[in-house]
């Protein structure tokens, strides 16, 4: 499975922005798809995730302020991203499982200027 991701960049505290990931496979085939982010010497951590049953997962400190949605028609899944504070800038990874494997992005840089 190849990842195409798209939507990082710079903005200031209290602005948006969206992340996509284009997946080489149908959606539908997919176990689940996700964002996770990782900071320079700390762990990947999940962000959120949306399963092939719709359900979806939030880290707590994004809970209201990101939404976690896919898109059939472009085997893709996107991540919008509001009210940004500072302590969610990071490297943020696109992640899907199929058939009992993860498959990641390259990662695309979420800066965010207090």
């Amino acid at each position: 499975v190849q990842l195409r991701e798209s939507g990082g960049g710079l903005v200031q505290a209290g602005g948006s922005l969206r992340l996509s990931c284009a997946a080489s496979v149908s959606v539908l085939r997919l176990n689940s798809m996700g964002w996770y982010r990782q900071d320079p010497g700390k762990q990947r951590e999940l962000v959120a995730r949306i399963r092939s049953n719709g359900d979806t997962t939030y880290a707590d400190s994004v809970k209201g302020r990101f939404t976690i949605s896919r898109e059939y028609k472009r085997d893709s899944v996107h991540l919008q991203m509001n009210s940004l504070k500072p302590e969610d800038t990071a490297v943020y990874y696109c992640n899907v499982q199929w058939q009992s494997r993860n498959y990641w992005g390259q990662g695309t840089q979420v800066t965010v200027s207090s």
